[in-house]
């Protein structure tokens, strides 16, 4: 079947000498891997260059749902970032969010609200000029939506413990370890009101953003099998 479709670059492995596997995540049908060959002349269309996380493409290729790995029949750029790439802050985060997005989609099929999602919060981090101090912490939390454990805001109430493990809120504690005390849990509340047009409205010192960069992760881990702690998370942390 042939697929036409926007992609979103995730992470590339080297594989043997001139070859290597790129990991995207496209609007049509969710997670695909494909196999890429470089030619030694530089002028065929598959370029290392056009593989950098994050990068938006649109890509044609032959689905065939037996194969682990796919082949591209044509691919282009589909959005050139004008300062994703070459900002050292927006960099850090780019590079955090596509090891987070390598994880958290690894099951997603066509999920087109989620890609939607994603390539419009990328859009508007590449058009930000200041302001988007928060940005990580929005996108994570707005994903979780997407793939279904965002927390339950109605079961709020001053005082209320967090349960990490049910993502809900209550005034009792839980019977297990997994949980925030009330005045952990008011940093939910807080990142749930976040959104892309207000969240420069919050402002948080670096201990607190780390704080709950630290939370959504573990909130993550428990909900999604083998999530790993992020290798990239130190760098993120020393900048914001």
């Amino acid at each position: 079947m042939e697929v036409k479709t926007k992609a979103i670059v995730l992470r590339t492995v080297k594989y043997g000498e001139s070859r290597f596997i790129v990991d995207l995540l496209t609007r049509e049908v969710g997670r695909v891997s494909f196999i890429c060959q470089l030619t030694k002349s530089g002028h065929g269309k598959i370029k290392k260059q056009l593989f950098q996380p994050l990068t938006l493409l649109d890509i044609v290729f032959d689905y065939r749902k037996n194969l682990t790995l796919q082949r591209f029949q044509d691919l282009r750029i589909g959005h050139a970032y004008l300062s994703l790439p070459f900002d050292a802050y927006k960099l850090s985060i780019s590079l955090f969010l596509a090891e987070f997005l390598v994880y958290a989609t690894r099951d997603e099929q066509d999920n087109w609200p989620l890609f939607d999602f994603i390539e419009t919060s990328l859009l508007w981090l590449d058009n930000a000029t200041d302001g988007f101090s928060n940005f990580h912490l929005v996108f994570m939390m707005r994903i979780s939506l997407f793939i279904g454990f965002f927390p339950n805001m109605e079961s709020y109430q001053e005082g209320a413990w967090f349960d990490l493990r049910d993502g809900i809120f209550s005034l009792l504690r839980p019977a297990h370890t997994d949980c925030l005390n009330p005045d952990e849990a008011t940093h939910v509340v807080t990142l749930m009101r976040m959104s892309l047009d207000n969240m420069q409205l919050f402002r948080m010192s670096r201990v607190d953003r780390n704080r709950c960069t630290d939370i959504i992760l573990y909130y993550y881990r428990l909900h999604l099998p083998d999530f790993p702690e992020l290798r990239s998370l130190a760098v993120l942390k020393e900048l914001f």
